[in-house]
């Protein structure tokens, strides 16, 4: 057993190096490949969008000396090369595109993924000479070509890692070792390669991300807390505090890492803290993030300003803090979780990764996850854009917008959305090849209503069908 806990220190103390070092190259090792796509889809042959989907996504896959390690964020020949940071690898966005590689059996990618950016959460990065903490995944990397110090004509690959350091906004991405935790359990499930997440190293990296995440602090509640521009809105969108995005992948990870770390004396207090939190965080969301119209009704009668452990309204709400739009526009028979809770503020924007996360993940109650989707499909005209699925609704508008976007011209009355741009036409009306799940603001004409035609809706996929009535 010393000599188990020696290997992790060993490994930890590594991480403490002051310069970046040269990461070598990662031997993909044996790997049971799964079932092809074709025998998976029963002989279904794919159709041209998909063809051109898939061409797309490997035209964009990024190597690194000679082995694929990620897709770039966005492929934009219109730019000519200058695209800020979306010629790099973004944790975040590599996931979908990681689900695809996996499902049709391309699971070497997706290793040398997981291994690389395991190696990357080591380095020491600064923000303002500030080191952060150790554990913490970067938002991004990119493969960089430089000279030998000995030979001009020789040439090495190295990975940059971007902290946040070089971001707009320099902040750090919270939900990035989030993400990677819940891609290595996909890796294990769909692959059955468990021998990975096995390792010792990744059962290092799956620690230092939890001792990150589950460090005590002055927050007295069971979600983590963040700053805004922390997730996938990376822009002042007024989510700082406890938003819903951030909590429902903590909760996925949380679940996820319980299951992948190896039980031993010493991971027993990691997967005790891991137990309890997931208690704590789940019926804290599920008790006070959810909203339909009895909820509403209850924050209407709450009084304020009580002092005692028993109080109704824990948070003191004022009532007034309700939106005029939400009474109007919630359907009485569904809801949602809120975009943020913290003490006398409630934020009942829609959010809608969040809100199917925290379905996919059994955060939400059963009751819970079909009102959901009661609610995406009787507010379809409104959730729905010209591309599926808004990011956030409602959009901020005027001074709303002035005050919490800090009169960002980037993030004017349009809502976010995301979209799957597959189709060589779509990709040309924009300008962008998008090579997999793209988070995308699409403006719109002047004078135009931001809300679709009620003459033209959307039409509502059956997998969104979750009617309450016969």
């Amino acid at each position: 057993m010393k000599r188990k806990k020696w290997a992790f220190d060993r490994i930890y103390e590594q991480g403490l190096a002051g310069k970046p070092i040269v990461i070598e190259r990662v031997e993909p090792g044996p790997a049971p490949e799964v079932e092809k796509k074709e025998e998976l889809a029963s002989g279904r042959h794919e159709t041209e969008e998909e063809k051109e989907a898939w061409r797309l996504l490997k035209k964009s896959v990024v190597t690194y000396c000679g082995t694929p390690v990620g897709t770039l964020a966005a492929d934009d020949p219109v730019n000519g090369g200058q695209m800020l940071n979306y010629d790099q690898v973004f944790i975040r966005d590599f996931v979908p595109s990681a689900l695809a590689f996996l499902l049709k059996g391309e699971t070497e990618i997706v290793r040398n993924f997981l291994l690389h950016t395991l190696q990357l959460q080591s380095w020491e990065k600064t923000v303002d000479c500030y080191s952060p903490g150790q554990g913490l995944m970067p938002a991004s990397f990119k493969v960089r070509t430089l000279p030998l110090s000995d030979d001009k004509e020789a040439y090495e690959e190295v990975l940059d890692p971007d902290f946040g350091e070089s971001a707009i906004g320099r902040v750090a991405p919270v939900d990035s070792g989030l993400w990677w935790i819940i891609l290595l359990r996909a890796y294990g499930k769909i692959s059955g390669d468990y021998a990975l997440q096995e390792r010792v190293d990744v059962q290092t990296g799956i620690r230092l991300i939890l001792n990150l995440c589950l460090t005590d602090g002055f927050d007295m509640f069971p979600t983590l807390l963040v700053t805004d521009g922390s997730c996938m809105i990376d822009r002042r969108m007024g989510i700082h505090g406890h938003p819903l995005e951030i909590q429902s992948l903590f909760y996925s990870a949380l679940r996820c890492s319980r299951e992948m770390i190896t039980p031993n004396e010493g991971s027993k207090k990691l997967i005790h803290a891991i137990n309890n939190r997931l208690s704590a965080l789940s019926f804290h969301i599920r008790e006070y993030y959810w909203v339909d119209m009895k909820k509403i009704n209850e924050i209407y009668r709450y009084k304020t300003e009580e002092y005692s452990y028993d109080a109704a309204n824990k948070f003191n709400i004022y009532p007034e803090q309700i939106p005029s739009w939400l009474v109007n526009w919630i359907p009485d028979k569904g809801g949602y979780l809120i975009g943020n809770v913290q003490p006398a503020h409630m934020d009942f924007r829609f959010f809608l990764l969040g809100n199917l996360w925290a379905i996919t993940s059994s955060l939400t109650t059963p009751w819970q996850a079909d009102g959901i989707l009661n609610l995406i499909e009787d507010k379809w005209d409104d959730l729905v854009g010209n591309m599926p699925l808004k990011i956030c609704y409602p959009a901020l508008e005027n001074d709303e917008w002035r005050i919490i976007t800090g009169s960002d011209p980037k993030n004017t009355f349009r809502p976010k959305i995301i979209a799957w741009r597959s189709s060589v036409e779509e990709s040309e009306a924009s300008g962008i090849q998008a090579t997999k799940i793209c988070f995308t603001a699409q403006p719109y004409p002047a004078g135009a209503s931001r809300r679709p035609a009620k003459s033209h809706p959307p039409a509502c996929p059956a997998r969104l069908s979750r009617r309450l009535r016969p």
